[in-house]
């Protein structure tokens, strides 16, 4: 049987790193990045998505079955700062790359963001809720998914909310809770903030299930289980095994952050449950997962694949 060749795109990333591990198990991966990994166990090509005009000489040279767009301007602040650079990065690259593959019939799995509604709606947010974006970050991705879909109907846009570890050690909230807690440092857990978190390699897994069975469309990709941030730095305190009560309840409104956030981002997942007919994986489980990979040195081995 031929190996399915995936090229993936901000393979330094925190999604990209370990999507591309858990992919190679069984296929052939290559990365895209702009040079940050210099010893990983799978190819790397660096570009630049900001400089490049390469998408067609990349996709023409790999030749890969499906491509996943990991790479994006994820930074809130940043993006409030920079809104053209966000512009680039966030919508009009993944049109370029959703145009090119659907000219070559690959498969292509664009990453969205569950911070494109506004978070008033009481209940669960369904891919048939209109988005109602609440800064750039959000409305230059919410113009990803359009442009993508427009480009490349069989495309998969995935919103998604995910943990893990990360090549820096400081890109995910599950990462910021065990890094402060493990130091004795006081930090705070927004108690108005709802998401439905979901650990990094359960999200790979579930991306890639989702091209084996030939999913296309919109679909909110996160945890089955919603809960406010505060909720979460304790469930991870407590599976760690370090002091809950360094973590204070805090309200975002009282945080100082410029970017506005969302109360409410609890997404259904029934659409995606249900085309791929079964359930997704439990919080516990991907917390476990988490607990595990710390345990033994995957945060540190991971950590020796990028330059110094």
């Amino acid at each position: 049987m031929n190996m399915t060749r995936i090229l993936i795109t901000g393979a330094s990333g925190l999604l990209g790193i370990n999507l591309a591990l858990e992919a190679m198990r069984e296929h052939e991966v290559i990365g895209i990045d702009r040079g940050r990994l210099k010893s990983a166990p799978f190819r790397v090509i660096r570009a630049d998505f900001l400089q490049t005009n390469k998408v067609d000489s990349i996709l023409d040279s790999t030749r890969p079955d499906w491509l996943i767009h990991c790479a994006a301007m994820a930074n809130l602040e940043e993006c409030e700062k920079h809104p053209e650079q966000a512009k680039r990065l966030n919508a009009d690259v993944p049109a370029e790359l959703a145009a090119a593959c659907a000219k070559r019939n690959i498969k292509f799995v664009h990453l969205s963001t569950d911070a494109v509604f506004d978070g008033t709606k009481q209940g669960a947010y369904t891919e048939e809720d209109e988005p109602t974006p609440q800064n750039v970050y959000s409305q230059t991705k919410l113009d990803g998914e359009r442009a993508v879909q427009q480009a490349n109907p069989q495309a998969i846009i995935a919103r998604v909310n995910f943990y893990g570890w990360s090549l820096g050690g400081k890109r995910s909230l599950g990462e910021f809770f065990v890094n402060n807690l493990g130091e004795g440092r006081r930090v705070y857990g927004f108690t108005d903030v709802v998401f439905c978190p979901m650990w990094v390699n359960h999200l790979a897994q579930t991306l890639l299930a989702m091209l084996e069975k030939d999913l296309h469309g919109l679909y909110h990709v996160v945890g089955a289980q919603p809960m406010n941030k505060y909720q979460f730095g304790v469930e991870v305190a407590r599976r760690f095994g370090l002091r809950e009560s360094l973590i204070e309840p805090q309200s975002v409104e009282r945080s100082g952050l410029t970017a506005k956030r969302s109360h409410n981002l609890w997404l259904s997942v029934h659409k995606l449950s249900t085309d791929l007919g079964r359930p997704l994986p439990d919080f516990s489980t991907g917390l476990d997962g988490f607990y595990t990979q710390f345990q033994q040195g995957y945060p540190q081995k991971i950590r020796s694949y990028q330059q110094a």
